[in-house]
């Protein structure tokens, strides 16, 4: 994925981002126009007509006196009746009008959920309507909803009245504000000692305008600038080439077209004409002291101060800077103050490789090498779909073991699965899984609700939230941002958070790109509205694609619903859980049409205002999981209408809409995006522009087929039976480097390294003799450097491992590279592993099937290689990368199945205590195997000793725990043993 770099400030070639493009506003249609008619009558009807209609017919409904003991005293007849009636009207009448002016209010203003009138679920859902027919005539419904363009933004002064009316584009990273401070005031202290440097240009011919921050809904760009005051939206760069790299009054620069903030001052072309343009300072007594001397000492920093001091800006970079500008890197802006925090993804150390470090990718598919948190789920849930297949296929019952090897990748399975492992970040999930549900929990405790998120920003270590709106302090550790709207932790204070029992508060989060180094996650939960993606139709599925499988296995959700339309019926393969297939939108609509019911009813049921404060309390592990909808085929305007209407409600109700449209002209769209064929995700009402996070069409299918291959019922025999690797367990097969990794490491045949670089070459053997089919050279750097790690750093590494083991004694190394460029091993180069599974295989399947002579000694050379779990001995930090294997789940049941097959060799013969001691052998290294222990009473009861076998029951409860002993185990002690519940009660 290509990243973005703003020029450097002496960079004198235009920006690289495309042309900001006018904000686009929808086509209005005649039937936009009839009901929005139609809606204007109805509500005159209803707010004038109605209480014209009342007073001229029953009058006043309050009396001219107040006597309640009279009125008591009256008889009761068919005028009070109609007395009381009317009574009932008008107040149905007062609150309508309440809820059409909160509806009006919410809608224009743009800030927030529309508040609830008490009682009036019908009459603010008809208000609401009728409000949004009436005002889609003048504008989109997105633009009545809040967005995300204040992100980034500091606030300077933003109430204080200017004549250089404007408004902020889309800054997503401000500047930090200790970094802003001091930058502004060594500005104002060497503006304070130097004098004004004379303009190029007649004061009469330059203007300047100053941006404000937006007012309501509308979010000023530099093209629609240009077209108010040149005539020309599109001569947008002459401003952008006349104000980029000067010094703002904040401190920042401008560096690409699209990044304006408010407080920032710009220099007009002469030919600029508007009521709201500044003349020089000077000849403008109508503008504050203040903003008259910051568009001064602005103006000291265009093309004639930069003529005047010219020489010296060239000679040196010190007395350049001290002429009255203050530099600052752009690209290094983060969305909220704060500085020395390392990556919340993946924090590197000083030589960590970047894209433009790293000479190749080699081959590996860059779409999730630059996605860590949808790969983390990806790997993760793949991992545990494996281990699932192995387990079903241990007790898989009647048919017996049927392998415990999975099917190894090939091709572009192969190549995604490398790039999975290269591109995780497990710890960056972890964190933020830990940071939200402590959110929560501390919330909780204080008896706060959850403030409505928005998105969150990933960035440089911290954690930003940004809020709907202001919702106080946050708790500790917890951080107010750069104003009352964002919520920070960094990443030291993320580390202390421990798991908590809570539910996952905002599982609506999902990955849409980057943007300097910065993550974004949108929480399409709480967009109030649909949210729309036009663009070609593959670069759409594209992004559909990877919201769809980072929603469907991302750690930081627990229960939720994702329905598919118009795409993905194969990617429900990745979660068949959450994921679901709809073949049409008309399915769709009456799917959510009921849905929607239902929980406005369950809501209004539990008193909750929305999904939100229904996810803490007693009902935080029952209720509220979120339903989010992602329809990529374009809907007919009906359809999006009746669209536009489920979703008016549905950020309160924990329900959230992604639709995909071809012309980018959706109605009752609350937030727009567009996708471009270069990968850019566009936002210009948000102020986004993202590099996308994608998921493309070869990488899907790659991505489906590991999973399908990992089903437990994928294919007729399951996992397969033969390893991957088979050793020469001959006296002819003796090795000339063998490691035992099942225990203590130990490796024999090769001198100890020398340095600290021991531990390290040890660790990249046991990753290589784990994976004989070969090991990606990025996907070792990514094992043994999480952080990253240069290329010049791997390949001296690769060197080392290479001299170590050696040569052969043809010549031949034992570390070799394959034709598609993945490091293996000689078959020189065994491990202990590599015996265990070749004793086994020869034994179950091999020679030992037609002798029992040679089965009993194999399966006993084997169980003698056990001595404890994988790699026993490893150092605290070290092997990681043992979290993405299934190695510690094939190894106790390898063992398990040694130690049942021996048993049953030994029960052949009627020699159960034989039996028992290769039983307890296996049980030490898989002591939860059901299997081990069931055959442990069986051999136990052979003895015909009742004592021993109820001492064995009681030692099996005490195992067991609270859970109690498994139904086949327990039926199996009513067999051998009748009366165990009584003898184990008695002896304990």
């Amino acid at each position: 994925m290509p990243r973005r770099r703003s020029p450097s400030p002496s960079s004198s070639t235009a920006p690289r981002n495309r042309t900001p493009q006018p904000v686009r506003v929808r086509r209005r249609t005649f039937g936009d126009f009839v009901k929005a008619f139609l809606a204007f009558v109805a509500l005159a009807v209803l707010l004038v007509g109605v209480p014209v209609a009342l007073a001229m017919t029953a009058g006043w409904p309050f009396p001219e006196t107040f006597e309640p003991m009279e009125w008591l005293k009256q008889d009761i007849s068919v005028s009070t009746f109609l007395s009381i009636l009317t009574f009932v009207v008008w107040l149905a009448w007062a609150q309508f009008t309440a809820c059409v002016l909160v509806e009006m209010k919410a809608a224009l203003s743009g800030v927030g959920v529309p508040g609830r009138v008490p009682g009036a679920g019908p009459s603010q859902l008809l208000a609401r309507q009728l409000v949004a027919a009436l005002l889609l005539v003048g504008a989109t419904a997105a633009s009545f909803t809040p967005s995300l363009a204040q992100l980034g933004q500091t606030y300077d002064d933003n109430q204080r009245p200017t004549v250089a009316a404007a408004q902020q584009t889309p800054g997503l990273f401000a500047q930090q504000q200790e970094q802003a401070a001091g930058t502004a005031a060594a500005v104002a202290e060497q503006a304070s000692h130097t004098e004004a440097a004379p303009a190029a240009k007649k004061q009469g011919d330059t203007k300047f305008y100053r941006i404000q921050p937006p007012e309501g809904r509308h979010h000023d760009s530099l093209w629609e600038i240009a077209e108010r005051h040149l005539g020309d939206g599109r001569r947008y760069k002459e401003i952008f080439e006349l104000n980029k790299d000067r010094a703002q009054p904040d401190g920042s620069r401008l560096s690409e077209a699209s990044l304006i903030r408010p407080g920032w001052i710009m220099e007009m072309p002469g030919d600029a004409r508007g009521g709201d343009l500044v003349e020089m300072p000077d000849d403008a007594p109508e503008v504050s002291p203040e903003v008259r001397q910051q568009i001064s000492d602005y103006a000291r920093t265009g093309d004639g101060a930069q003529e005047q001091g010219g020489d010296q800006a060239q000679g040196s970079g010190d007395e350049g800077s001290g002429g009255g500008t203050a530099h600052v890197d752009l690209p290094q802006q983060r969305p909220a103050p704060g500085t020395g925090h390392a990556d919340l993804q993946r924090p590197a150390p000083d030589q960590v490789a970047t894209p433009a470090q790293d000479s190749s990718s080699f081959g590996l598919p860059e779409a999730l090498l630059t996605a860590p948190l949808l790969a983390a789920g990806l790997l993760g849930a793949l991992g545990h779909r494996r281990r699932q297949a192995l387990w079903q296929s241990a007790f898989a019952g009647i048919g017996g073991r049927r392998g415990m090897e999975p099917p190894t990748p090939t091709g572009d399975a192969l190549d995604v699965q490398d790039a999975l492992l290269v591109g995780a970040d497990p710890e960056g999930v972890r964190l933020l899984d830990r940071s939200l549900r402590g959110l929560a929990a501390s919330l909780a405790a204080e008896s706060r609700p959850l403030p409505t998120v928005y998105a969150a920003w990933m960035s440089n270590g911290d954690l930003h939230l940004q809020l709907a709106q202001p919702s106080g302090k946050p708790p500790s550790p917890w951080q107010l941002g750069q104003d009352q709207t964002f919520w920070m932790l960094a990443r030291a204070d993320a580390e202390t958070y421990e798991d908590v029992d809570t539910a996952a508060p905002y599982p609506g989060l999902v990955s849409l790109g980057t943007m300097d180094d910065s993550r974004l996650l949108l929480n399409l939960e709480s967009v109030p509205g649909i949210v729309s993606l036009s663009g070609r139709e593959e670069d759409r599925a594209a992004v559909f694609a990877s919201v769809a499988a980072e929603l469907a296995t991302n750690g930081w959700s627990d229960r939720m619903t994702i329905t598919l339309v118009g795409f993905g019926e194969d990617l429900t393969a990745l979660a068949p859980s959450r994921l679901r297939h709809l073949d049409g939108i008309e399915a769709l609509i009456e799917t959510m049409e009921a849905e929607t019911r239902q929980r406005r009813g369950a809501l209004g049921a539990a008193g909750h205002d929305s999904v939100l404060t229904g996810r803490t309390g007693p009902a935080q592990h029952t209720r509220w999981a979120p339903h989010l909808v992602l329809l990529a085929a374009e809907p007919s305007p009906e359809d999006a209408m009746t669209l536009a209407e489920l979703a008016a409600d549905a950020s309160r109700l924990g329900i959230g809409y992604l639709v995909g449209t071809g012309s980018g002209d959706l109605p009752g769209a609350a937030w727009e995006m567009e996708i471009t064929g270069e990968g850019r995700l566009l936002a210009p009402l948000l102020g986004l522009e993202l590099d996308a996070q994608l998921l493309p069409a070869a990488e899907r299918r790659a991505v489906v087929e590991l999973f399908t291959d990992a089903d437990p019922e994928h294919g007729p025999d399951g996992p397969g039976t033969t390893p991957p690797f088979l050793v020469d367990i001959s006296e002819q097969g003796r090795p000339a480097v063998y490691a035992r990794l099942v225990g203590p490491y130990e490796i024999i045949g090769l001198e100890t390294p020398d340095g600290e670089r021991s531990a390290l070459l040890h660790e990249a053997l046991a990753l290589l003799l784990l994976h004989r089919e070969g090991v990606h050279p990025r996907v070792l750097s990514s094992a043994l450097w999480p952080r990253g790690v240069t290329d010049d750093v791997r390949e001296a590494l690769l060197d080392r491992l290479r001299d170590w083991l050696g040569t052969d004694p043809d010549g031949t190394p034992r570390l070799r590279t394959d034709d598609a460029g993945r490091l293996t091993l000689a078959k020189s180069v065994v491990s202990d592993l590599d015996v265990l599974r070749s004793l086994y295989h020869e034994a179950t399947q091999g020679k030992g099937v037609d002798s029992r002579a040679v089965r009993g000694r194999l399966l006993t050379d084997a169980l003698v290689l056990v001595r404890g779990p994988l790699l026993a001995d490893r150092p605290e930090g070290r092997y990681r990368w043992l979290t993405h294997e299934i190695v510690d789940a094939q190894l106790p049941l390898l063992v398990a199945d040694t130690g049942l097959a021996l048993a049953e060799f030994h029960m052949e013969k009627n020699r159960a205590e034989k039996a028992i001691e290769a039983l307890n052998a296996a049980l030490r290294t898989a002591p939860s195997d059901e299997r081990l222990w069931n055959e442990l009473l069986r051999a136990t009861h052979a003895l015909d000793d009742p004592h021993r076998l109820t001492a064995l029951a009681s030692d099996l409860l005490t195992r067991s725990g609270a859970r109690g002993l498994p139904p086949r185990t327990e039926a199996l002690l009513d067999e051998l043993l009748p009366t165990w519940r009584d003898a184990v009660a008695a002896a304990g």
